[in-house]
């Protein structure tokens, strides 16, 4: 049975994602999150002809070469706990002033392109990077509510919302919504009414953010995209974030405004700041790090600064009510054990 968030122990205060949820806004409480969570995808990205020819070394060395340059200009950083995590914090890539979101799930997905199974990387979860020093985590599912895996995969985010609430972690949720025909792309129409359902089905499970793709085709008209926007900002009572999933930079500037226009709550960035990066090396890497990647940022931030909605206009943690007497010593969450 799906868990219900409703039959959660009750916190009278939830001080650490209160905490994380701040640590990773902005002060005026929006969200410009740069992704590099990325491993499969990135060594592809890296060299397309032979992926798996990709070291580990050339991995963390790119990781660190985009957080180091674009970390300090973000709200928070999302890293993975197998490239870039540990290995960004030990070179100090990571200023103490910027959010830290963590990646729980294994690269990928299980199962066939029809009924796709995200998992928990083996060895890792909520408690692990709480220890690790993350504000945040995040879990990526793959959904069709149609699917034979639509179950499991709520299951897998109902356990998680579990988690995280007992630990008092913020979770990041993204949402990747897919075809249940192999190689077959969503149309307009069906992307936007799968994001939107998506979203309306597990955020009520309780994730503090989500994490979502344009509910569109992004290359719809401009009207089109606003108002998908607004039903998806009608489906869920939670903050959502946009993320860029592939497009040009421009078009995600764009796309961003939109987003945040009808409701957003900010930005998850990855290859739309950084992408041509990867086809760089040496001085040319930092260059364009240090100078375009850098505009773009910039850009994004002036936008979501400008038009998005803060998230504690729509979280429950945004009016906590004011802390009674000796809080502390009944916070289910502090109280000694029997």
């Amino acid at each position: 049975m799906a868990f219900d968030p409703r039959d959660a122990d009750p916190r009278p205060l939830d001080l650490g994602r209160l905490r994380g949820l701040q640590a990773c806004s902005s002060p005026s409480g929006r969200f410009v999150v740069l992704a590099m969570d990325h491993r499969r995808n990135l060594r592809r990205e890296l060299r397309p002809s032979a992926p798996d020819s990709v070291t580990d070394d050339e991995l963390v060395g790119f990781k660190r070469d985009v957080v180091s340059t674009l970390g300090p200009r973000s709200s928070a950083v999302l890293l993975d706990p197998e490239y870039g995590l540990a290995q960004c914090l030990v070179a100090r890539a990571v200023p103490g002033s910027v959010g830290l979101v963590v990646a729980l799930e294994a690269t990928g997905y299980v199962g066939s392109p029809e009924a796709r199974r995200s998992v928990i990387l083996d060895g890792w979860g909520v408690e692990a990077a709480r220890r690790a020093g993350a504000d945040a985590v995040k879990l990526l599912v793959y959904y069709h509510p149609a699917a034979p895996t639509a179950p499991i995969q709520e299951d897998l985010v109902a356990t998680t919302v579990e988690a995280c609430r007992r630990l008092e972690v913020a979770l990041f949720l993204e949402v990747l919504v897919y075809a249940l025909e192999p190689g077959r792309a969503l149309s307009g129409a069906e992307r936007r009414s799968l994001v939107v359902e998506a979203a309306h089905r597990l955020g009520a499970f309780g994730p503090d953010v989500l994490k979502c793709e344009v509910p569109a085709d992004p290359g719809d008209p401009e009207v089109e995209i606003e108002a998908a926007c607004r039903e998806l900002d009608d489906a869920v009572g939670i903050p959502w974030t946009l993320l860029s999933g592939g497009v040009s930079p421009a078009r995600f500037e764009r796309l961003v405004e939109i987003a945040c226009e009808t409701g957003a709550s900010g930005v998850v960035v990855g290859r739309a700041v950084w992408g041509e990066a990867t086809r760089l090396a040496g001085p040319e890497r930092q260059r364009f790090l240090g100078q375009e990647a850098v505009a773009r940022i910039g850009r994004l931030t002036e936008i979501v600064e400008r038009a998005a909605r803060p998230w504690w206009a729509r979280h429950p943690l945004g009016s906590l009510p004011e802390p009674p007497p000796n809080w502390y010593r009944v916070s289910p969450a502090v109280a000694p054990s029997s």
